[in-house]
């Protein structure tokens, strides 16, 4: 327990054999419950889990017994540590989603999300609490890129490409001060967990994409918290090519149903028609462009009066798509807290 708060952390695993078990291990001692889901691994991570899992469950027992408080970890549950397999692999997010699922199950408050990669410093999860159990937000997540010296372990391609999928999620979000959504450390409240609907939660690499757009649309508040990037000599299991496709899909389909959601069922702004009136004339006006511009070389057609037609259709279309994009600013401003050193 931290702070008067039950907390479980969900430890998602595949193939990560030579690591799990450090990750179960040095979870800190406050929390009560550890959920570590191997999603279908071909090597000894089930082996590896249910090992640590019985020294970390033996030990807890014996301190529960002759040394424990009312607000030491374990007392609540028959177990600390809860192994969970999945027969086939589900990525990710499906095993993010079985262990949220769980934690749901016994009521826990706070629900963190540690790798089973060894990546996530545990001593950092009090960060990750404290704007919860102290009321500022509902979900916090990792930042590495807030500082130059904190994304130093990460390399260009991986920074260009979270550079991108930030800016993205930003736009189909609705958390326009949010960096790094690529980030996997996070924890949200019992609350949180119970209004955005976990059971759809996005299955491949984009679920924390995806949750933030649920998040969003229930008008939950969402805190970055300020973390160094850490890479040892574990693997990483994501193939850029099909995981830019597969997100970028994803978020634009995120995205129109926020705007429906948020802006047009659950209550009514105006950005919604803005964003949709300035996509389709921004369209329209460069299809413009470009036919104007084929007609004159090929059909040698006049281009002056064309292109500029198409040409204003453009810029009104951006100048709309400007507009919605402030709006959404502003309807989401106090929704987004910054968690610094």
């Amino acid at each position: 327990m931290y702070r008067e708060h039950t907390v479980g952390v969900v430890v998602p695993a595949y193939n990560e054999e030579g690591f799990v078990g450090e990750v179960i291990e040095t979870v800190p001692a406050f929390v009560d419950r550890i959920y570590v889901i191997d999603d279908g691994s071909t090597d000894d991570t089930w082996a590896e889990i249910q090992q640590a899992a019985s020294r970390v469950n033996e030990h807890a027992l014996v301190v529960d017994t002759h040394e424990a408080t009312s607000t030491d970890g374990g007392l609540a549950f028959d177990q600390r540590v809860v192994p969970i397999q999945h027969e086939q692999n589900r990525g990710v997010g499906g095993a993010i989603k079985t262990g949220y699922q769980h934690s749901l199950e016994d009521e826990i408050d706070i629900t963190a999300v540690m790798g089973g990669d060894g990546q996530m410093d545990p001593e950092l999860l009090p960060r990750f609490l404290d704007p919860i159990v102290e009321g500022q937000a509902d979900y916090t997540k990792g930042n590495r890129l807030l500082y130059k010296e904190y994304r130093q372990g990460m390399s260009s391609w991986r920074f260009l490409g979270n550079s991108v999928l930030t800016f993205l999620t930003k736009i189909a979000s609705g958390y326009w001060k949010m960096m790094d959504p690529q980030n996997g450390y996070t924890a949200i409240s019992r609350h949180a967990l119970e209004n955005v609907g976990i059971d759809e939660l996005y299955e491949y690499y984009g679920y924390c994409n995806d949750l933030l757009v649920k998040l969003n649309a229930k008008g939950m508040r969402v805190a970055d918290v300020a973390m160094p990037a850490q890479y040892g000599d574990e693997k990483s299991h994501i193939e850029y090519p099909t995981y830019i496709r597969k997100v970028s899909g994803m978020l634009l389909r995120n995205f129109l149903w926020r705007l429906k959601t948020r802006y047009l069922v659950l209550d009514f702004h105006p950005l919604a028609l803005f964003y949709l009136f300035g996509a389709a004339a921004a369209t329209l006006g460069t299809i413009g462009v470009g036919w104007s511009l084929y007609s004159w070389k090929r059909l040698e057609n006049p281009l002056f009066v064309r292109i500029a037609l198409s040409g204003l259709l453009f810029a009104t279309g951006s100048m709309f798509l400007m507009f919605a994009m402030l709006f959404d600013m502003q309807a989401n401003e106090g929704r987004e807290v910054q968690v610094y050193d």
